[in-house]
């Protein structure tokens, strides 16, 4: 079992599929949406002939929708794929009051991990996966959330990226004696939402944009990788490891 977040976007739907071409892997289309995730749900059942594929709703910018998913999950977790992301080219918060990039991008992927690592534990050995971004850098500890700096929706991607990359790390070296395999990894580049919000074209398929996270949530071949930075499916060594992962942990469980 895989579950898929943000799996109505253009690279997240095709990580589902991809998911579900594979023999005996059932998928969850983890969205926001219900009316975008059931036509995404019977797209992704019609492309791969998989009928194993379905949804669950959350919002992943709010830390009670994030539990009640947990509350409601039945069954084993060998896959978590953190994928959901936005990218407003204005400051906007979430409901909880948190700038959006930060919310979503951030905080949707630290709460999505640590409400399922007993169902991936349980699940073991198992796999997260955070999708980040090659396009990383610029994180401030002190202003995560543009509330003195200057908002700019680049910057604020960026920052987001670099944290899920270190975010993977700290995961990584925490989950590892409980048989999770945490790695970061950057999808491909293709015509979205989310790239248009960012001035990014985008000139690769969905299918190969979505081929390394995939890769690495469920091939046998990615057995053993773990906290790797994943670009085309070559591991390497991630270079925020040298970063303060201390501070930003402190950051991240100060949120709650």
């Amino acid at each position: 079992m895989a579950a898929v977040t943000g799996a109505t976007g253009v690279i997240g739907r095709a990580i589902a599929e991809a998911i579900a071409r594979r023999p005996d892997w059932a998928v969850v289309l983890v969205v926001r949406d219900a009316g975008r995730g059931a036509e995404a749900v019977d797209a992704v059942r019609d492309s791969t002939g998989n009928p194993d594929v379905s949804l669950a709703l959350a919002d992943l910018g709010l830390a009670a929708e994030i539990a009640a998913l947990r509350r409601a999950w039945e069954g084993p977790l060998h896959a978590l794929v953190n994928n959901a992301g936005a990218t407003p080219r204005s400051r906007r918060e979430t409901a909880e009051g948190v700038e959006v990039q930060w919310g979503v991008n951030v905080l949707g992927y630290w709460r999505m991990a640590r409400a399922f690592r007993d169902v991936l534990a349980a699940s073991a050995p198992s796999r997260l996966v955070n999708v980040a971004s090659y396009w990383a850098g610029g994180l401030d500890l002190d202003d995560p959330e543009f509330r003195r700096r200057r908002y700019d929706n680049d910057d604020a991607y960026r920052q987001s990226k670099q944290a899920d990359r270190m975010m993977s790390l700290i995961l990584a070296e925490a989950w590892a004696e409980v048989g999770i395999a945490v790695n970061a990894c950057h999808p491909g580049d293709v015509r979205s939402r989310l790239a248009a919000n960012l001035g990014f074209g985008g000139a690769q398929s969905a299918s190969q944009a979505a081929d390394t996270p995939a890769w690495l949530a469920v091939d046998p071949e990615a057995d053993g990788l773990r906290a790797r930075w994943v670009s085309g499916r070559i591991p390497g060594r991630e270079p925020y490891a040298d970063s303060d992962l201390a501070g930003l942990e402190r950051l991240l469980e100060s949120y709650g």
